[in-house]
């Protein structure tokens, strides 16, 4: 817990005058005030938390693997020996936030912080694994309380790491056959929302398979009763190895004042862990895209987040992230390459 307590300690609210001072500078360029939408307001936001103009050199994309006792209740359409197979293709660079990585300039760490299937050493895999998977949460806690906290802390550490080696733009992503189902019952159980409100198709169930995994979220519940107010109680209680690195991911960021780009409604449930341990960590969240699963669109809006994109993705992976650098770094281009009305001799606004 000593790791986790000091980046709760860390975490601060937004710097007021570095985010004026974008705002003035980008309203003395070529353009009527505001024009470039919600790119000005991207670089606002990222001076606001970083106390300077954005800024995008080493951005590192987070993938982090685990697998999910609750796949025996039938909720996904594809078997739990598909999230080993898949560390072995973002392994070797064939999964699609591998492609899209390399197209952003991107490192990726993909991760095993639980896959039930012996991986065993891989050139490029960073095992942090607490445990072969969780326990299935229609029948009891798919966590301990120790496990939530060890696998918060994995990840922290991990982004540490990275933000120690330069790295100024964090990327959240994941792999884990059962996780929109760990998703839905935390987006549920912190958002108040009932579960057929925030449960999808996940990897494509069809309808029958969509209500038996509404019964299978609500089962969870109320076998368990996690506490809304209490993150780490929803971790434990309905939540997954993946998703607890993953909040620990974000709580090392806002921690740091580095960005971090949240994928889709699996890094968005991670999210409501982070903030409900610390609120202000919401101020280093930038939202890449609005999922195709329903339950994101009530993850972003009790985040109080608007996505920058909207593209139908339901993939996971880091996928939305690697997409989201190419707008980050588009505004920090305009802030530092645009022409002011001064320099380029034109006239202002009267």
């Amino acid at each position: 817990m000593r790791l986790l307590s000091r980046l709760r300690e860390a975490i601060g609210g937004p710097l007021g005058e570095a985010a004026a001072a974008t705002r003035r500078h980008l309203d003395t360029l070529t353009k009527p005030p505001g024009s470039l939408g919600r790119l000005e307001e991207l670089a606002v936001r990222w001076s606001a938390l970083t106390g300077r103009p954005p800024r995008v050199t080493a951005p590192v994309i987070f993938t982090l693997a685990a697998d999910h006792g609750v796949v025996a209740e039938g909720v996904s359409a594809y078997p739990q020996s598909v999230t080993a197979q898949m560390v072995e293709n973002l392994l070797r660079g064939g999964a699609a936030v591998s492609v899209l990585a390399r197209q952003a300039g991107a490192r990726v760490v993909v991760a095993d912080f639980g896959v039930a299937t012996p991986l065993g050493a891989r050139e490029g895999l960073v095992v942090r694994s607490v445990a072969p998977g969780t326990r299935n949460m229609a029948g009891g806690p798919a966590l301990t309380a120790v496990q939530a906290v060890q696998a918060v802390e994995a990840g922290a550490a991990l982004a540490e790491s990275a933000i120690a080696s330069g790295a100024d733009l964090l990327g959240t992503g994941e792999m884990g056959i059962g996780n929109t189902t760990a998703a839905s019952a935390i987006t549920a159980a912190i958002t108040g929302a009932p579960a057929e409100a925030v449960t999808g198709r996940g990897t494509g169930v069809d309808g029958a398979g969509w209500r038996r995994k509404v019964a299978v979220v609500r089962r969870a519940l109320e076998v368990n009763a996690p506490d809304p107010h209490d993150g780490l109680d929803v971790l434990a209680k309905v939540g997954g190895l993946e998703i607890a690195g993953l909040a620990g991911v974000m709580l090392a960021g806002a921690a740091h004042r580095v960005p971090v780009a949240l994928d889709g409604f699996i890094a968005g449930a991670a999210a409501l862990v982070a903030v409900a341990l610390a609120p202000d960590a919401r101020h280093a969240l930038f939202a890449s895209h609005r999922s195709a699963e329903p339950g994101h669109v009530l993850v972003l809006r009790h985040l109080g987040l608007e996505p920058y994109l909207a593209l139908e993705l339901r993939l996971g992976e880091g996928t939305g992230a690697a997409l989201f650098i190419h707008l980050a770094r588009a505004a920090a281009a305009i802030h530092g390459e645009m022409a002011t009305f001064k320099s380029a001799g034109v006239d202002g606004p009267l």
